[in-house]
């Protein structure tokens, strides 16, 4: 099973004729809401896929709470891993122009005060793979890697937003997902170049870089794979990377190559960007299929 620590946000969803500026107003025709953040879309991602999911996570009191939870109830994710805190819930706003680029402003919320407790020991030996993110606190995700490595799971981090992470438990990943911006940032830091072979060779662990419209490309244990993304219309990239991360994981997790894997997840991320939105434009594991077809 794929147990998913991570975010859990209602998003708040502009449409704009152009991104704006500093210090610009703009005016969209209307305000669109979805649930979002990044541990939660990941694991509708997973689910839709056909993964047995577990979230572990925090909610606040309010109104918001129940909108944002809407998605991973309705694709059977289970939420007895997720607890009600008395800080409002994780809020983003996001601002989509009609090239589907975006700007994402993110409120953490009750995300701050998710915890690696939340998800027993029993929960994470070597049939679980534990997915993580970087929109929580960074000392519990690393604690909850830690113990997740002891135990024997399989343990995928996506670094997003990319922020300071031990890199002791950056080299016990089975898989570190990144996009070119967190690649960037993390090859300055640990002195290495911003591909996933150099970046896989320095840390000792397996990484995934996406490439925006060129696909994505892996490495690990000096194997590398690139799988281009496929020509699409693009409406809204807005979920695009937690469903190549979520689908990414959910093939693993059913033991698939991770070459294969890959290739499942970057089709699907490709058709996640043909529609607006953020759960509501991951695809489903059948449309995933008639996408693969050619492939096969």
């Amino acid at each position: 099973m794929i147990v998913v620590f991570g975010s859990i946000n209602l998003d708040l969803i502009f449409p704009l004729p152009m991104l704006p500026g500093p210090g610009q107003t703009m005016l969209g025709p209307e305000l669109r809401t979805e649930p979002g953040g990044k541990g939660a879309n990941q694991a509708v991602a997973a689910a839709l896929d056909g993964a047995q999911v577990a979230m572990a996570g925090a909610v606040g009191d309010d109104p918001f709470a129940a909108a944002a939870l809407k998605g991973l109830r309705s694709t059977g994710v289970d939420l007895t891993r997720v607890t009600s805190v008395a800080v409002a819930t994780g809020v983003a706003a996001i601002a989509v122009d009609p090239e589907g680029r975006n700007q994402i402003l993110v409120a953490a919320g009750a995300n701050r005060l998710a915890r690696a407790a939340m998800v027993e020991d029993a929960a994470l030996g070597p049939a679980t793979t534990l997915l993580l993110q970087m929109e929580c606190d960074p000392g519990e995700t690393a604690a909850l890697a830690r113990r997740a490595r002891a135990r024997g799971a399989r343990i995928i981090l996506n670094l997003a937003p990319p922020g300071p992470f031990p890199e002791d438990v950056l080299a016990a990943l089975d898989y570190l997902v990144v996009n070119e911006d967190e690649a960037g940032w993390l090859a300055a830091r640990i002195g290495a170049a911003e591909d996933a072979a150099s970046l896989a060779a320095k840390l000792g662990t397996g990484v995934v870089r996406t490439l925006g419209a060129g696909g994505a490309e892996a490495a690990r244990g000096g194997a590398q794979v690139r799988f281009p993304a496929q020509p699409v219309t693009v409406v809204d990239t807005t979920a695009a990377g937690d469903c190549l991360a979520g689908i990414f994981a959910a093939a693993l997790d059913r033991g698939a190559l991770p070459g294969d894997a890959l290739r499942r997840a970057v089709v699907a991320a490709g058709l996640c960007c043909t529609r607006a939105g953020s759960q509501g434009s991951i695809p489903k594991a059948a449309e995933t299929d008639a996408a693969l077809r050619p492939f096969a």
